[in-house]
């Protein structure tokens, strides 16, 4: 087998999660919009606020996210496509699309949307092998 290393544990190191203090951290993230952080990290956005939304509801605690403001961002990030960005005035992409619909699934507001769109964007997006190019250049990665 392979060698175990020793886990040294620092004494003042918390024992258990401290699920609040994460919960505080995350629904104060984006409070800032002129952060730093914030801006670099636009490219990101809609996944960033799945991956937000999910620690939330986890924790359950997604009732502190701000609902509606996050709804009428990913409506805002609908292309005429049908696809959806990363944020307003970035370009749609099969990733933040699937961010988008999976928030909109946790909040059971899939309405939001154009749904029949989106299936088009998806459809448009398969190559002939069955594989999905993640934007109308073929990129994947974003």
């Amino acid at each position: 087998g392979t060698p175990q290393k020793d886990v040294v544990i620092k004494p003042d190191a918390p024992s258990t999660l401290l699920s609040e203090k994460h919960a505080d951290y995350i629904a104060s993230y984006g409070t800032k919009k002129d952060d730093y952080e914030y801006c670099m990290s636009e490219y990101l956005r809609m996944s960033g606020v799945y991956w937000g939304l999910t620690a939330m509801d986890l924790m359950g605690q997604l009732h502190r996210m701000n609902k509606e403001e996050i709804l009428s961002f990913i409506k805002s990030c609908q292309h005429e496509c049908g696809g959806i960005s990363a944020s307003i005035g970035h370009d749609p992409h099969l990733l933040y699309t699937l961010s988008a619909v999976q928030i909109l699934i946790l909040y059971d507001s899939l309405h939001v949307v154009d749904v029949n769109k989106i299936v088009e964007y998806i459809q448009s997006l398969q190559k002939e092998d069955g594989s999905f190019a993640g934007d109308e250049w073929g990129n994947f990665s974003s």
